[in-house]
């Protein structure tokens, strides 16, 4: 069902208003401008990604926490895919995989990224996240990955998206749009702040390609991004306040269109580590906490569409 383009804008220009910002306004007040009904589910994932510790002691962390399980790469190797089977399994934790390729011809890079999306099905996850093809290969190309993952798709009744990511082939909006027109069967995972970055701006000069995007989000990576950078240097800092009601502002909209089509969404907190983090120079201190700002952007979430 298409979003509602009148309350689309709005929530663009406004961040549906009455946003918990450094935990210090009432929490009554972080609440979307519709209903949520008792039924609506939202699995919460957990990144791996700048965790210190072991599989176990991450796992342990996340489940107290309060998320319902984790994102991580497919792993290398088949010992390493059983344990995060076992551990997972220990901690009642589900897994949703990214997989993708490194290499920069495009051959080697399909074969490549083909072989790991078939070992991820064969994991049975609860999703697979492609960082897929790249920003300069051609749209034909990036295509063939795409119809791949479609066919896929349909076969395992897994749920596969593309991430919206800096040089892949999601790396911005007109481009993404494009992909969305001529590709019925592509989802997305939505990684919208590095949109903020690569067009320099809240995305409000782009009303029409956000939004097909939203429609077509299936997972959301809740990171906040601001128009010089991926990712701001905390969330709870009241600077970073109109960066985080746009976000908001789109995550609403998934979340409103879900509701509306009885479907669940899934999310996972990804603020990332140095040097996606902004450091202190020459000592590399990263300036905030990422666990504790992840575990706040989950809590904020929680209490938003509960």
């Amino acid at each position: 069902m298409p979003l509602d383009r009148r309350t689309f804008i709005s929530n663009l220009a406004l961040g549906s208003g009455g946003m918990l910002v450094g935990g210090t306004s009432k929490k009554t007040e972080n609440r979307p401008g519709f209903a949520i009904p008792d039924d609506f589910n939202i699995i919460y994932l957990a990144t791996r990604w700048g965790y210190p510790g072991t599989l176990e002691e991450f796992c342990q962390a996340v489940q107290q926490a309060g998320y319902d399980g984790i994102e991580v790469w497919l792993p290398g190797s088949r010992k390493e895919q059983r344990e995060l089977v076992q551990v997972t399994s220990n901690y009642d934790l589900k897994i949703g995989l990214l997989v993708g390729s490194g290499s920069n011809d495009f051959e080697e890079h399909f074969t490549e990224f083909k072989q790991n999306i078939d070992r991820a099905v064969e994991m049975e996850p609860l999703l697979i996240n492609c960082h897929s093809g790249r920003d300069f290969f051609s749209f034909e190309q990036n295509r063939k990955i795409v119809d791949y993952t479609v066919q896929l798709q349909e076969s395992s009744g897994i749920g596969i998206s593309h991430e919206t990511h800096r040089s892949r082939m999601l790396f911005a909006a007109h481009i993404t749009q494009q992909f969305i027109e001529q590709i019925p069967g592509l989802r997305l995972t939505l990684d919208i702040s590095h949109w903020c970055n690569v067009h320099e701006s809240l995305l409000a000069n782009q009303p029409e390609a956000v939004e097909l995007a939203l429609e077509r989000t299936d997972h959301v990576h809740s990171r906040v991004g601001h128009p010089e950078g991926p990712q701001v240097s905390d969330p709870r800092a009241p600077e970073w306040e109109q960066a985080l009601e746009a976000h908001f502002g789109w995550w609403d909209a998934v979340v409103k269109q879900k509701v509306e089509e009885g479907r669940g969404l899934t999310m996972t907190p990804e603020f990332g580590p140095p040097t996606y983090m902004p450091a202190v120079p020459y000592t590399g201190q990263p300036l905030g906490n990422q666990w504790e700002i992840n575990t706040h952007m989950l809590n904020l979430w929680k209490e938003r569409y509960s």
